[in-house]
C-alpha cells in the first residue's frame, strides 16, 4: 500500500475517518454513528469522553496502520469541555447552539461555554474543544490550530493572537486551562511514527477539497449543520454573515454561514412524518419553518420554533417531506442572495449529498446544477491533506485543490422550478416574522 494520512472529523452526529494516497484516492474510510443529547429545548451535548476521545482512537486504528505518515482531526466549532489530569473529559460536550453559551452574561457563545464550565468544574486541568480532547488522545498533546481559536474570538484575541487574558480573569480561569494554538498544517506531535497535525474546524477543511474556488462559486455543505460559503474577490461584510479569507484560493474571500435547517431539522422532521409515500404534486407543498431549535445565521436567535404551514387534505407524508427538504434549500438560498455575490454553480458536499431528495430539492429552489462532490466526507478528506503538510509531504493547504473531484451534476427540474419559486418568495415572509 502506498503512502497515506488519515483525516478525522468529529460531527455532530458522527465521527467519520479517512485514509488518502498522495492523489486524495480514499483507501480506507469508517463511520461511526453517536448520540446527539437533547436533555431541554435549548440544550445541546454529546458525551465528549465517548465522541470526542474514545471514538477517534477507535477510528485511527481502523483506517491507519504503518503505512501511515500523518493524522488530522478537524471538528465542529464552538465546542467545549473540562478535563481531568489525564485529559478525560468530565462535563458535558457543549455544542454550538446550546443555551448554555449565554451564560453570566457571555458576548460570545465560546465565552459563555467557558464560564459554565469552569462553575460546573472549577479548577479543571482543562477546558478544551473537540479538537484538543482528540489531539491528546491520539498524540498526548492538547493543541488545536488558529482557525479553531479565531472562531472564539473575542475569547481569542485577533489583534494579539492570543487567549484574552481579561475575558479568562472575569471567568476564573488560567491561560494554562486552554489548549496550546498552532497554525494549520503544523505538526504538533506524534502518533507512532505519524506527525499529528493541529488539525482544524470541519467546514474549512472542507473548503480545500471541494473545489469552489473562482468566484461565483458556493460552496454548500449539507451536513448536520447546513452551511453555504459563496467565493468573491472583494471583501464583502454583510450583517449577520462572516467573511475571511478563502482557505483555499489566494486573493479570495469567502461569505457565507451556518443554519440549523441541514440534517438536524430533517431527521428530526421526517421521524415525526414517516415513511414518504405517492407521488407529490409540483404544485401542491405545504411550507415548512425549518427552526426547532432557532437559527444560526444570519439572525442568530435562538427562540424561533418549526411549525408546518398550508396543509390541506390532499396532503400525504411525501408533500410534507418535500417541504422539508425545501425548506432547508430556501434556506441555502436566501443565504447565498445575503451574500450579494451573484452565484454562477453551486458545489455540494457532506453525508447529505447520499439524499438525492435534499440534493434535488437544493437544485430546484436555486434554479441552478449541483456539482456533487465525488468524497462526502469532505471534512475527513481536507483534514488528510493538512496531515500531509504537517508531514512535509506537502507544501500548502492551497495545493489541496488537486483533491477536488465530483461524481455527478444534478439538473433543476423544470416542472418543479416555477412553483418551488412561488414557494420561496412564501418562505421570505415566514423568515420576516417565523414562528416563537
Amino acid at each position: 500500500m502506498a503512502e497515506v494520512t488519515v483525516g478525522i472529523d468529529i460531527g455532530t452526529t458522527s465521527v467519520k475517518a479517512l485514509a488518502a494516497d498522495g492523489d486524495g484516492r480514499v483507501v480506507a474510510r469508517v463511520r461511526t454513528p453517536h448520540r446527539v443529547a437533547v436533555p431541554a429545548a435549548d440544550l445541546l451535548e454529546h458525551d465528549a469522553d465517548k465522541v470526542w476521545r474514545r471514538a477517534p482512537r477507535r477510528a485511527l486504528q481502523a483506517v491507519g496502520g504503518p503505512e501511515c505518515r500523518g493524522v488530522s482531526v478537524v471538528g465542529l466549532v464552538p465546542s467545549l469541555t473540562a478535563v481531568d489530569g489525564r485529559g478525560r473529559p468530565r462535563t458535558p460536550g457543549l455544542l454550538y447552539g446550546d443555551g448554555r453559551g449565554r451564560h453570566g452574561g457571555a458576548g460570545h457563545e465560546t465565552e459563555g461555554f467557558l464560564r459554565w464550565t469552569a462553575a460546573a468544574l472549577p479548577g479543571a486541568r482543562g477546558y478544551w474543544p473537540a479538537q484538543a480532547v482528540a489531539n491528546h488522545a491520539l498524540s498526548g498533546e492538547a493543541a488545536i490550530d488558529t482557525g479553531v481559536a479565531a472562531s472564539s474570538s473575542p475569547l481569542f484575541d485577533l489583534r494579539s493572537w492570543n487567549w484574552s487574558g481579561e475575558l479568562l480573569d472575569s471567568a476564573g480561569v488560567r491561560g494554562a486551562q486552554l489548549p496550546r494554538v498552532a497554525a494549520t498544517g503544523e505538526a504538533v506531535g506524534h502518533v507512532g511514527d505519524a506527525v499529528m497535525d493541529a488539525g482544524g474546524v470541519d467546514a474549512l477543511a472542507e473548503l480545500l477539497v471541494a473545489g469552489a474556488t473562482e468566484e461565483g462559486d458556493v460552496l454548500v455543505l449539507l451536513g448536520t449543520t447546513l452551511i453555504v460559503w459563496a467565493v468573491s474577490t472583494e471583501w464583502r461584510e454583510v450583517d449577520g454573515l462572516d467573511t475571511f479569507p478563502h482557505v483555499g484560493a489566494s486573493g479570495k474571500t469567502l461569505v457565507g454561514g451556518p443554519s440549523n435547517a441541514g440534517g438536524l431539522f430533517l431527521d428530526w422532521a421526517l421521524g415525526l412524518l414517516g415513511r414518504p409515500h405517492g407521488a407529490v404534486d409540483p404544485r401542491s407543498v405545504p411550507q415548512w419553518c425549518p427552526w426547532p431549535r432557532g437559527e444560526r445565521a444570519p439572525v442568530k436567535d435562538p427562540s424561533p420554533r418549526a411549525g408546518l404551514q398550508g396543509l390541506d387534505l390532499s396532503h400525504g407524508p411525501g408533500a410534507a417531506c418535500r417541504a422539508a427538504y425545501e425548506a432547508s434549500a430556501f434556506v441555502a438560498r436566501r443565504l447565498m442572495e445575503l451574500t450579494g455575490v451573484p452565484a454562477r454553480r453551486l458545489v455540494v458536499t457532506g453525508g447529505g449529498t447520499a439524499v438525492e431528495a435534499w440534493v434535488r430539492a437544493l437544485a430546484d429552489a436555486t434554479a441552478l446544477p449541483c456539482q456533487v462532490v465525488a468524497v462526502p466526507e469532505g471534512a475527513a478528506l481536507g483534514a488528510a491533506f493538512l496531515a500531509r503538510v504537517a508531514a512535509g509531504l506537502e507544501s500548502s493547504p492551497e495545493d489541496a485543490v488537486r483533491w477536488a473531484r465530483t461524481s455527478r451534476t444534478v439538473d433543476p427540474d423544470p416542472r418543479w422550478v416555477e412553483p418551488v419559486a412561488g414557494r420561496y418568495q412564501r418562505f421570505l415572509d415566514l423568515c420576516a416574522r417565523p414562528p416563537g
